[in-house]
């Protein structure tokens, strides 16, 4: 009878015990805040985004502790493999592939500062599609053609940072010619022989359709 009412008693202490674990467990979670490994950009020029970006993260967090405290599913490390817990899964991947995409586009953003770019041109080359060294060449570009005076006509002789970055543009084009920034006589042919290959006016001085040309 003794042993009997032993066992009873190793019973219930197990059942009492197992059930505090699990109340324990319930309500002790393991950390489940998302930790960020990139470099991202906090500064965003899209204040809005990063918001969203925020907003994303606690939803993921808020679900991840959902799954643990009301139906015992750690969603990260999943134990069992039933539809329930499959369906946690699937909606925390879900949830985890939306913050995945706002931090890959903070990440980019992060990077296009460090090499010099401001928020205004890092939203220029998101709306326009543009990649980072097109936008840096066009910007390059943009500063030659400023150089340009059109109501001034370059004399023979004359030396310029100008007549220097055309005969650079020339010389990456495959031309011969001396790269010194003095407009003479090897310039004025070569610019020639390129306005013939490309359908304009060939008289060796430059004009804006002779740049255009040059720096399409």
């Amino acid at each position: 009878m003794k042993q009997i009412i032993i066992i009873l008693l190793l019973v219930i202490t197990f059942f009492i015990g197992y059930g505090k674990y699990k109340q324990y467990k319930r309500y002790n979670s393991p950390e489940v805040s998302y930790k960020v490994d990139k470099r991202i950009d906090l500064e965003y020029h899209n204040q809005e985004f990063l918001m969203n970006y925020n907003k994303a993260i606690e939803d993921l967090n808020s679900f991840v502790m959902l799954q643990w405290t009301a139906n015992d599913i750690d969603v990260r490390t999943p134990e069992d493999d039933d539809n329930e817990t499959k369906n946690a899964v699937n909606k925390y991947a879900d949830k985890l592939a939306i913050v995945k995409y706002f931090e890959n586009k903070l990440e980019k953003s992060a990077i296009l500062k460090e090499n010099g770019l401001t928020n205004l041109e890092i939203k220029f080359l998101e709306e326009t599609g543009t990649n980072l060294k097109s936008h840096q060449e066009s910007l390059a570009v943009d500063k030659i053609k400023r150089l340009f005076n059109s109501s001034s006509k370059i004399k023979y002789g004359e030396k310029s940072p100008l007549i220097y970055e055309v005969q650079k543009k020339l010389i990456a084009k495959g031309y011969k010619i001396t790269k010194d920034g003095v407009f003479k006589e090897d310039t004025i042919n070569i610019l020639k022989i390129f306005e013939e290959k490309n359908n304009l006016f060939a008289d060796g001085y430059l004009d804006l359709l002779t740049l255009d040309a040059l720096y399409k």
